[in-house]
């Protein structure tokens, strides 16, 4: 079983819209997946929503046990957190949860990039 993590904009489930950077999304979607099947959907509140504390979400996300974190964009020093704590991240996607998933599964998206912007 695998646990995916989502940045997102609403708790809409798989409809939730990503979000464009994973610390600033007011949800993250954690979906279990075994297979190809999704197991289990929660939708968890991002504590750090409304004040930016470097570090802090990638030690959050690490504590819910998810495997692979999938967000619109994502800083290299986050990125670097992530994968200190065994969690594989990607980036550069954008449209609904549901969508998004069911590209992973497929191999349609993977990989990273960081975004520009300083922290």
């Amino acid at each position: 079983m695998k646990r995916i993590s989502f940045a997102c904009e609403a708790n809409n489930g798989l409809d939730s819209e990503m979000s464009m950077h994973f610390g600033r999304c007011p949800y993250y979607m954690m979906i279990d997946v075994e297979a190809r099947d999704v197991v289990k959907t929660e939708a968890v509140e991002n504590p750090f929503f409304n004040g930016h504390v470097p570090g802090a979400v990638p030690e959050f996300i690490n504590k819910q046990n998810v495997n692979v974190m999938i967000a619109g964009g994502m800083g290299p020093k986050a990125i670097d957190m992530f994968n200190g704590f065994g969690i594989d991240v990607v980036t550069g996607v954008a449209g609904k949860v549901g969508n998004v998933l069911t590209a992973y599964l497929d191999g349609k998206v993977s990989g990273t990039a960081a975004c520009k912007h300083e922290h």
